[in-house]
């Protein structure tokens, strides 16, 4: 419970700059390509870890219960979108 909580604080902590409201300046203003891709290397790993965290929940549901398999599948994949829906919205913020 302790990492989930300091993992918050740490996206929060990086996250609220980069949608603070400021004068119009394109993503590679000040900082060069750092922040962009600083902010998308974090998207991306956190993003592949709640999507094989996803994908290790749902063979271990599969596996308890085969005759949900159907169910479980259909919930995994809309998952999976919502999760990597996450690091495109990312993606067009910063580039």
């Amino acid at each position: 419970m302790r990492n989930k909580a300091m993992m918050i604080l740490f996206l929060l902590a990086f996250a609220a700059p980069i949608f603070a409201q400021g004068t119009a300046q394109s993503a590679v203003g000040e900082h060069g390509l750092l922040l962009p891709a600083f902010a998308m290397a974090i998207a991306a790993g956190l993003c592949g870890r709640a999507q094989g965290q996803a994908i290790a929940s749902a063979a271990e549901g599969i596996a308890r219960n085969p005759g949900a398999a159907g169910k479980i599948q259909t919930l995994l994949l809309i998952g999976l979108a919502f999760i990597e829906s996450l690091a495109l919205f990312t993606f067009v913020k910063v580039g």
